[in-house]
């Protein structure tokens, strides 16, 4: 059975009719992909930024992908074939 609840505090508010009855003790299953607060998304993202900053590996992996990016490979030309 599943029903609806609210949470307030350390108190569930059921919000509909149960066929159980008082006293009875039960069980609470919570997921785990709740949907999460905006401010908590930002302290999330705020713990993660930056945390490459003065990692040298992934400096080294940017200076290679810069100097291929900026290399001049040149381009052959075939003076001969042009009419």
């Amino acid at each position: 059975m599943k029903v609806k609840g609210i949470i307030r505090g350390k108190t569930i508010e059921i919000l509909e009719s149960l066929p159980v009855p008082d006293g009875l003790e039960i069980f609470i299953e919570i997921p785990d992909n709740l949907p999460v607060e905006s401010d908590e998304k930002w302290e999330q993202l705020q713990a993660i930024i930056g945390a490459w900053k003065n990692d040298e590996e992934i400096t080294e992996i940017f200076n290679g992908i810069d100097r291929e990016r900026h290399a001049d490979l040149g381009q052959t030309i075939n003076f001969d074939n042009l009419n």
